[in-house]
């Protein structure tokens, strides 16, 4: 009888083990995005510290209380945490990071006050590519008078591109489409009753518009909405400062 080994085999740890992308930034212009949830605490601190002094920011997604916890304990004495309640996102800055603007404009809309999470997620990825950031919550189809007010302003504005988010029926992307001439990316989210209410009904919705200049990404993935939408505002503002994104 074979015996089975008393400790894992350096295989299985090196197979473990994170090979991280920290020039994703440079590479792409989206930073890298650490999804914490389906990670281990010891494994998220690591990560984040190796981003950290390699690139002078860690960026965190779906942080549970207890790394939000550690990060604390870790960084939190001496300013270098910011933290998103909302979406429970975590930025690990050092004090000489900073990100510069790129005068790309992002507005982020969102159909109910429950949609925030998913939506604020994709605002702080924005952010974090040197956008600025208007955001406007809980103006869905159930009260559509809410919605023309922050829109007027974000067009007024002069925003680059719209994001989105609904739960629910979905309706609200479609909606904003119809009514604007910038890119909008509709952000289906996890909110909804019965059948449909995990987010299908929400992104069939979207995915069956039938306004034009709408483009849908999945289920509460507001980190590919974010990166998304700040690709497009970035490359608008190189156009409009007459330079080329090889430049």
């Amino acid at each position: 009888m074979t015996e089975l080994p008393t400790s894992p085999s350096r295989k299985l740890s090196e197979a473990l083990d994170a090979r991280l992308d920290l020039n994703r930034q440079a590479r792409k212009g989206v930073p890298e995005v650490v999804w914490t949830s389906t990670k281990t605490v010891p494994q998220c601190l690591n990560i984040a510290a190796t981003f950290f002094e390699r690139t002078g920011r860690a960026i965190l997604s779906r942080v549970s209380p207890e790394l939000e916890e550690a990060l604390r304990e870790r960084y939190g004495a001496d300013g270098m945490l910011e933290w998103y309640s909302a979406s429970r996102a975590a930025i690990v800055r050092h004090p000489e990071h900073s990100v510069a603007p790129t005068g790309g404009r992002v507005g982020v809309i969102t159909a109910g006050t429950s949609d925030q999470a998913i939506a604020e997620e994709a605002a702080v990825v924005c952010q974090e590519m040197g956008c600025t950031v208007e955001t406007a919550y809980d103006v869905g189809v159930a009260g559509l008078h809410r919605l023309f007010p922050p829109l007027e302003r974000m067009l007024a504005e002069e925003v680059d591109v719209l994001i989105v988010a609904a739960g629910m029926d979905g309706a609200l992307p479609s909606v904003v489409s119809g009514l604007v001439d910038v890119p909008v990316i509709g952000l289906p989210t996890s909110v909804g009753y019965g059948y449909g209410g995990r987010g299908e009904a929400a992104l069939l919705s979207m995915l069956q518009t039938c306004s034009p200049g709408l483009a849908v990404v999945n289920i509460d993935n507001g980190v590919g909405a974010g990166a998304m939408a700040g690709l497009i505002a970035n490359r608008a503002a190189l156009a409009r400062a007459g330079r080329s994104a090889r430049e």
